[in-house]
């Protein structure tokens, strides 16, 4: 032994020091090898997903653009041999109020109210004063900075579905008719909840047709048409359910 190495000992992890080799560190202990084939295993399969999910949005995106297009376009031969099928998709939750290169603007005014009847402990039926449910919806659009269109045009294109279905005619001769008249008593009724307290068996509406006036016109033109009467038409007595009921068609 030389007086270097009497003196600072020998250098740590020298070959032949058992007592300075650092001990040997395997694949198998570390469990390297599974951590590098499961990552991009997990990441194949997360990019697949996406690529899928993504298709499938657009696909369904552009199917429901076509499918509109074809239900406000004018009349042709692909939408009137899959009339069926673009009424399916379109009623009632995309169901459109305009129609390209022909606008139908409204010509009157609905004003709907409603009352309530419940039953009292001993038998009688107590029926309610009307309740304006176009004030309320009027009052929330105009009071508002940014007006809801919900509250703006449900009730109103609730009904204006409701008399294309119905006619003159309250009874539903079709599942969609039916289904139209479930949708405007359960809106009714929820709104005249929300706005009254106490409980009610029964609803009914009163819608008032009052036509949009004329305007005049200018010097020398015919003056302006008298407006034409109210037209007031009662609804009869539903079940307020907030459920839909069954189709006895």
């Amino acid at each position: 032994m030389s007086i270097k190495d009497s003196c600072y000992g020998s250098t740590p992890g020298a070959k032949g020091d058992k007592g300075g080799e650092d001990p040997q560190i395997t694949r198998e202990e570390t469990g390297a090898p599974e951590m590098i084939t499961e990552t991009p295993r997990r990441t194949r399969i997360l990019k697949t997903i996406t690529a899928v999910a993504t298709l499938f949005l657009l696909a369904v995106s552009l199917t429901h653009v076509f499918v509109v297009f074809l239900h406000v376009a004018p009349a042709n031969s692909v939408s009137q041999r899959y009339n069926k099928q673009i009424n399916a998709w379109v009623y009632p939750l995309f169901e459109q109020n305009w129609r390209l290169f022909a606008p139908n603007p409204e010509s009157v005014n609905y004003r709907i109210s409603a009352r309530t009847m419940r039953t009292s402990a001993d038998g009688t039926q107590q029926v309610s004063d009307w309740f304006d449910l176009s004030a309320v919806d009027d009052s929330a659009v105009r009071h508002s900075v940014f007006p809801s269109h919900t509250e703006q045009n449900m009730l109103r294109r609730a009904w204006s579905s409701y008399l294309e279905l119905h006619g003159g005619d309250d009874q539903p001769h079709s599942r969609r008719a039916w289904m139209m008249q479930q949708y405007l008593s359960n809106i009714s009724a929820q709104r005249v909840a929300a706005h009254r307290h106490g409980s009610f068996e029964d609803i009914q509406l009163r819608v008032t047709v009052r036509p949009v006036p004329t305007s005049a016109g200018g010097a020398g033109s015919r003056p302006a048409a008298a407006p034409a009467p109210d037209n007031t038409r009662y609804l009869p007595w539903w079940k307020a359910t907030w459920k839909v009921a069954p189709y006895a068609g």
